[in-house]
């Protein structure tokens, strides 16, 4: 595989780049997944996000929208206190409303 310059030498990156860059999908959760975790980066680098990918899968019930959808400000409380995920409560907020699009898209 011809690989591109910029996973560099970061294992993290390089799976990222091989296995999922570019690649069409068609399957709704893993999009959902896709949609949070870029709204999140934005201002930072993929790499940040893709360190606390895990992390944000926890926090985030798998990225299920229908669960986020209805997230309360008990809960947004919860994640701006997790030191695992980006603590920015407008990305966040966001986060909840793209759920609630996503699921009248659906």
């Amino acid at each position: 595989m011809e690989r591109c310059d910029w996973p560099s030498n970061n294992a993290l990156m390089i799976q990222y780049h091989d296995n999922e860059w570019g690649t069409p999908l068609h399957d709704d959760k893993k999009l959902f997944e896709y949609l949070v975790l870029d709204a999140f980066q934005a201002g930072l680098s993929w790499q940040t996000i893709l360190n606390k990918r895990e992390n944000f899968r926890l926090a985030l019930d798998d990225f299920d929208h229908r669960k986020i959808a209805v997230y309360n400000d008990a809960k947004i409380e919860e994640l701006m206190n997790n030191a695992g995920i980006i603590r920015n409560r407008l990305k966040i907020k966001a986060t909840i409303g793209n759920a609630k699009s996503f699921l009248r898209i659906q």
